[in-house]
């Protein structure tokens, strides 16, 4: 007989169990929920519009990096390379822009001015004229000077730079206004290897305000009396100069295949001594001086024996002779990398030496923290030089890297010869020297 504590048992399971089965009723019958993430109160899923921090009203990297010169300067077409080229001297101009109308035609006679500003001097010259003196920067330097007779345009000029500043008119408004600053447009010549070397000149001599129109060869911008001299001296210079050396580069890094560094005695016998004309050692790496058979092509099948080559780099700089330019590695870079902050600079002369006509140049190696190498180097026109044993450890910031320790940069250079001739001498048209021409000319 069961007893009505049993029947109060039986009871409490069986109403459990129910509730069970009404559990799993639900369960599987019931709608179902995507997981649903809340983040800083706000609900996310996969229908949510992501949302972003406003960010500073700054140009994008992108944009910033953005350079018409960067597909002329960072490409190389070595299978049309020339050894030596002939261009016509141009004459290369610089004109100041932005002068506003002219002065009067009136005439200056017997004035002397001392220990006065330029606006002193002009006030003091166009005293009884309608012609008013604003100064837009105030000029502190004192000029001293007499003008016996001229015009009224010449003697304003004169005080003007004797007091370094600049000049405009206005004739509707009768004001003759003064500044430090100036904007001038220099007219270039043709050819895309001397444009770019007067563009490093430039930009050597800290001047970063180029605007430069490549349809119609010319450059604005925009300096003081000091910009003005420089800018001057450099176009005298450029254009005194009979020669100019160009550069091709490829920057390689190289991945040796096993545990070991490159052979690059195996140089020697692949290409036979002959071909490797002279080493230069560094106080990191080594330079080689090679001949015309060792080039990109057979470069890079002697290494791809023992190692993986990757192009980090590639394009092209002239200097005037006897001038220093520059290559940087990151802004022809195929991308972020770790060699990014490595720049190439070259100092080039062409001439004789010692009977023999050579290109001597200077190739430093250098990086934000300093030098890293140098090498002097006398080569003959035609030699290429070829760059080794700068480990990739050196561009290494972080206490361990995955990068193995017998990784290497390699550069490859080779020098162009480019002759500046009169116009007058050089033809209708003016071509790359080959043959009997280039033999002549290397034996001049």
């Amino acid at each position: 007989m069961i007893s009505k504590q049993t029947k109060v048992i039986f009871g409490c399971m069986a109403a459990i169990v129910c509730a069970a089965c009404a559990g799993n009723s639900v369960q599987d019958t019931g709608p179902q929920y995507d997981t649903v993430t809340v983040i800083d109160n706000l609900v996310i899923d996969s229908n949510s519009v992501p949302i972003f921090p406003k960010k500073a009203a700054l140009t994008t990297d992108t944009a910033r990096r953005f350079s018409i010169e960067l597909p002329k300067r960072c490409s190389v077409d070595w299978n049309n390379q020339t050894v030596v080229s002939v261009v016509p001297e141009e004459k290369v101009e610089i004109v100041r822009l932005d002068m506003g109308d002219n002065l009067p035609e009136l005439r200056v006679s017997d004035y002397e001015f001392r220990s006065l500003t330029v606006k002193q001097s002009l006030d003091k010259l166009l005293d009884g004229t309608d012609i008013a003196v604003i100064e837009d920067e105030q000029g502190i330097e004192k000029i001293t000077g007499s003008i016996q007779s001229g015009a009224l345009s010449d003697a304003v000029d004169l005080m003007a730079k004797m007091g370094k500043m600049y000049y405009t008119y206005d004739d509707a408004a009768g004001e003759l206004h003064l500044t430090h600053r100036a904007k001038w447009m220099i007219k270039m010549p043709r050819d895309e290897t001397i444009i770019m070397a007067l563009l490093d000149a430039m930009h050597g001599a800290d001047m970063r305000n180029l605007l430069v129109n490549w349809q119609d060869k010319t450059v604005v911008f925009e300096g003081n009396y000091q910009t003005e001299r420089e800018v001057a001296r450099i176009i005298a210079d450029i254009s005194s100069k009979k020669y100019m050396i160009a550069w091709d580069i490829d920057v390689y890094r190289v991945y040796p295949k096993t545990d070991n560094p490159i052979i690059w005695m195996n140089l020697l016998p692949a290409f036979g001594d002959k071909n490797v004309r002279m080493s230069v050692p560094g106080v990191v790496g080594r330079a080689l001086v090679v001949g015309p058979e060792i080039n990109t092509k057979t470069l890079q099948e002697f290494l791809a024996q023992q190692s993986n080559v990757v192009l980090i780099s590639q394009g092209t700089f002239a200097v005037p002779n006897g001038w220093q330019s520059r290559f940087d590695i990151g802004q022809c870079g195929k991308e972020e990398r770790l060699e990014t902050d490595l720049i190439i600079g070259a100092t080039g002369k062409y001439g004789n030496f010692g009977g023999y006509q050579k290109i001597d140049a200077k190739i430093v190696l250098r990086t934000s923290a300093g030098e890293l190498s140098s090498f002097t180097i006398p080569s003959s026109v035609g030699d290429n030089y070829v760059i080794i044993g700068i480990p990739t450890h050196s561009f290494v910031t972080t206490p361990e890297t995955l990068i193995s320790p017998f990784a290497e940069l390699v550069v490859f250079m080779s020098p162009r010869l480019i002759q500046i001739v009169d116009a007058r001498d050089s033809g209708a048209a003016t071509m790359p020297l080959s043959g009997d021409a280039l033999r002549d000319f290397l034996n001049d």
